[in-house]
């Protein structure tokens, strides 16, 4: 007796470590659990009712059938004395079962898909003879564009780094997908190179992005939260750093963000349009931010790229040559390649880019480059 109990107590300090690392588990990634998360629409809420529902349906028969399986295999074995029924197909349930039973399941589908298909034209179906929030979706290799079109927001959402993010590495962004609750949405989606697919399971729908295209979802939040989603389309080497985050608050909060990302894009407006001569030290530390934001996910921290999809820009040749080039590579891109046109920056960011490109790292050019030049270059 003594020592059985010093067995099982010997175990107890390994298993309650084992519950204690599940814990911390269970805490920091609960998004991984067995079942659906928790939706955050009414419409979510229908599918989630109806993934329960065929759940249930499953389980039951899954019980019905082992049961059966179970009591065969006990009560009918040969060591029993059992004999076999060689006539059981010509008895009444014999005979109808095999009509019985499908009608039943053909039933169960039925009513499965009827359902499924209301909540599918609900989903599909943006409502029309309401007012609705538009928000435009792009898609990028490999980083999401939001732009809110009533309030003329624009808004670049990129994964976090490992050393920032944490437990929540590829699962966390700079700038999340801000929404207001009860507010019916309709998402514009596109891309501007490959396929990719917005999914958030909370707000019920995945929806593909095509170039070219323009298609269209909608949800209504009925809770805040924070809700964590991802690129459901592989589109290509960083697909999985494309994690999408929706932040949703309520419409008073949403409107206190509108008015503080509208001050932002004044300020920036402002500070690009000052005749300001920019010094070099102003320009480096501005363009290593936007380097560090915009282009880092291609082109790596220290310049060092990934070839040979993308060049390094350390003791690149474009960069450290004539400074034409690297203005048309910055502003127009490269057409055939995943080297997108950044024409849409300000005259001041890319200015501070190609002044930083060209003076970090080994890269010693001594270009000062101001916005100015950039707008002459355009």
């Amino acid at each position: 007796m003594c020592r059985r109990f010093t067995t099982v107590g010997g175990l107890i300090p390994p298993i309650a470590g084992l519950v204690a690392g599940l814990s911390v588990f269970h805490s920091t990634q609960a998004e991984y659990g067995i079942n659906f998360p928790p939706p955050a629409a009414d419409v979510a809420q229908e599918i989630y009712d109806i993934h329960m529902l065929t759940m249930q349906i499953a389980t039951f028969l899954l019980l019905v059938v082992f049961s059966i399986v179970i009591y065969s295999l006990y009560f009918h074995r040969k060591s029993r004395g059992y004999p076999a029924d060689q006539h059981f197909h010509n008895t009444w349930f014999g005979n109808w079962s095999w009509v019985i039973v499908p009608a039943l399941v053909l039933g169960v589908d039925l009513t499965i898909a009827s359902n499924a298909d209301a909540v599918l034209k609900k989903v599909w179906d943006v409502p029309k003879d309401e007012k609705l929030m538009d928000v435009k979706v792009t898609g990028h290799q490999w980083w999401w564009e939001f732009d809110y079109l009533d309030y003329g927001i624009k808004v670049e959402s990129r994964y976090t780094p490992r050393e920032q993010a944490g437990d929540l590495y590829l699962r966390e962004v700079d700038n999340r997908l801000v929404l207001p609750t009860n507010t019916k949405i309709r998402f514009l989606h596109t891309s501007a190179d490959v396929l990719h697919a917005f999914w958030v399971p909370e707000l019920a729908f995945k929806k593909d992005a095509i170039p070219g295209y323009v298609t269209e979802t909608w949800s209504e939040l009925n809770r805040e939260g924070v809700f964590r989603g991802q690129c459901a389309e592989l589109c290509g080497t960083w697909h999985s750093r494309m994690p999408l985050v929706v932040e949703s608050v309520s419409p008073e909060k949403f409107q206190t963000w509108v008015a503080e990302q509208q001050e932002i894009k004044v300020a920036a407006a402002a500070e690009a349009a000052a005749t300001k001569t920019w010094s070099r030290e102003e320009l480096m530390a501005k363009g290593k931010a936007l380097y560090e934001t915009k282009c880092a996910a291609c082109h790596q921290l220290a310049g060092q790229g990934l070839p040979p999809a993308f060049p390094p820009l350390n003791g690149s040749a474009i960069v450290n040559g004539p400074i034409e080039a690297h203005f048309n590579m910055v502003i127009n891109g490269k057409p055939g390649t995943a080297m997108q046109a950044w024409g849409a920056l300000n005259d001041l960011e890319i200015a501070a880019i190609i002044t930083y490109e060209r003076n970090a790292w080994d890269n010693r050019t001594g270009d000062t480059v101001q916005p100015t030049d950039v707008a002459l270059a355009r």
